[in-house]
């Protein structure tokens, strides 16, 4: 009993560690005052009404929006390949090739970059959302494989040869028996990988150039005077992850569930 209780006080109180600054940030967004000070200055969405009719923030939701969806699908598409590789087939190298999709997200973010910058420099994508998405899917690519990869753990050996036995080809069989198996491991893929594209700041500020996206547009902000259009963006982009990663877990917990169930 007073064992749970330990428990029950020591995740709430990480809870509350975890959601005080973005509970923060949401809460001065609306905040009247131009300084996040208290007392609250009273409910205001002027802030809110300026970070939408600046251009340069338009432009980087923009930007922002292309380049997350942009990695969402290759890492989506790239993540399931890498998965259905690994699942299905047996080589030489294929350790070596896993650890290579691994590595990226365990790489500082700074060298990370700097790798990234110094291998787009002298290519045409240096300085285009095209750039940055090529770098997203470098990290965003581990995720998703990692989630397609445990749903095809539970699809045993024998579904998809029972399919070739009844004469589906190798096509068919990955078409209507693998992929539709993975569904909601691959909803799940695309939220997160836009999830992290959407989070990510150091690799786009590195190669993104003048194509700012919108965590960059933030980091230039803060270079100058104290602006309250940042919490605002920050609450908009906060309320885009929450709801991706919740469309990830939900599918995830579709997976799972439909998994028992059988």
């Amino acid at each position: 009993m007073m064992r749970a209780v330990i428990r029950n006080l020591y995740l709430a109180a990480l809870a509350i560690f975890l959601l005080t600054p973005m509970l923060v940030v949401v809460v001065f967004s609306f905040d009247a005052n131009r300084f996040p000070t208290l007392p609250w200055g009273g409910f205001t969405l002027a802030w809110h009404r300026e970070a939408l009719g600046d251009a340069l923030i338009v432009s980087a939701m923009w930007n922002s929006l292309i380049v997350s969806l942009g990695t969402a699908v290759l890492a989506t598409i790239l993540g399931f390949c890498a998965a259905y590789l690994d699942y299905r087939y047996r080589f030489f190298g294929k350790r070596s090739l896993m650890l290579v999709i691994a590595v990226p997200p365990a790489v500082p973010v700074t060298i990370l970059g700097m790798a990234m910058l110094a291998a787009l420099s002298r290519t045409p994508m240096f300085g285009t959302p095209l750039g940055v998405i090529v770098c997203h899917v470098a990290i965003a690519v581990s995720f998703a494989m990692a989630l397609i990869r445990l749903r095809l753990g539970d699809l045993g050996d024998d579904l998809e040869q029972a399919a070739w036995n009844l004469g589906a080809s190798q096509r068919n069989g990955l078409l209507h028996v693998v992929i539709p198996f993975c569904r909601p491991s691959l909803i799940a893929a695309f939220c997160l990988s836009a999830a992290v594209s959407l989070d990510e700041f150091m690799v786009a500020w590195f190669v993104g150039g003048v194509n700012e996206t919108l965590s960059v547009r933030v980091f230039n902000l803060l270079l100058g005077q104290v602006n309250p259009k940042i919490n605002a963006i920050g609450t908009l982009v906060l309320a885009t992850s929450l709801v991706l990663v919740s469309i990830a877990q939900m599918s995830a917990r579709v997976g799972g569930t439909r998994k028992d169930a059988a």
